[in-house]
């Protein structure tokens, strides 16, 4: 398997950050880690091992970014606007950044074939990746999300602002009407999967939340919940994201 590691300034976050990409060619797969976790999270946690058959085919390729956590929802220093104005540069290094160095090097791996992203993460990882793919649905056609949020509540309690509230997607899409965004949803493969074991009851009424308001508004969907036994842990989503991946290849 290739794997590289890049450390480049972010002048939209004035700070390097870095991040490691595993594979040498296929669907582009933008992955982000737990709370206040880091790059090299989703290798250590034996999630890139899990992906290694596609990897190896050349059927997927796996950008594992940073986070700025402890900058951002748990600050433990920073008020709610601080930490939200924050979110909101590190929201653009992925947009403006990150994403575009991705397409780019993915139509490179690829022969020369644009391809959108799929997104992807666990727990905090999924609040992440569900609100990109959300927000910014021009980059994506794919969504795996285990175990997460969907709204802000969780940090902020029932604090909004504007920026608060376009980074809670519970809150911002029972307001969407527009059509070229709903149509780009109803376009891309949104898989959503909890547990129903330990720590996962938070994550279980917000999925819950999310699955009502996709049916809402006719947007296509596999959200499943899987045992009691199933707990808010690694192993279990290994064995998740190794099932679903092929539902988006």
């Amino acid at each position: 398997m290739r794997i590289s590691y890049h450390k480049e300034y972010s002048h939209r976050l004035n700070k390097e950050m870095e991040y490691k990409v595993y594979g040498h060619a296929g669907k582009p797969m933008l992955v982000f880690p737990t709370s206040l976790g880091r790059f090299y999270q989703y290798e250590d946690s034996g999630m890139v091992d899990t992906l290694r058959p596609f990897i190896d085919a050349g059927k997927l390729q796996i950008w594992a970014c940073d986070s700025i956590d402890e900058e951002t929802f748990f600050s433990g220093h920073w008020n709610i606007e601080d930490k939200i104005n924050r979110h909101e540069q590190y929201d653009k290094y992925i947009t403006q950044e990150l994403i575009p160095a991705i397409l780019h090097q993915s139509k490179q791996n690829n022969g020369g074939s644009d391809q959108k992203i799929l997104i992807s993460g666990c727990s905090m990882g999924a609040y992440y990746s569900a609100g990109f793919f959300f927000r910014y649905p021009h980059y994506f056609d794919a969504l795996i999300a285990l175990s997460g949020v969907y709204s802000t509540q969780y940090f902020f309690g029932d604090y909004v602002s504007e920026q608060v509230y376009y980074n809670s997607p519970l809150r911002y899409l029972p307001d969407l009407h527009d059509e070229h965004y709903l149509q780009q949803y109803r376009n891309s493969r949104i898989i959503l999967c909890c547990g129903q074991g330990a720590y996962e009851d938070e994550m279980l009424h917000e999925t819950r939340l999310l699955q009502d308001l996709l049916q809402h508004k006719n947007i296509p969907a596999r959200i499943e919940y899987w045992g009691k036994d199933v707990d808010h842990d690694w192993p279990w989503w290994n064995k998740q994201i190794a099932y679903y991946m092929a539902d988006c290849l």
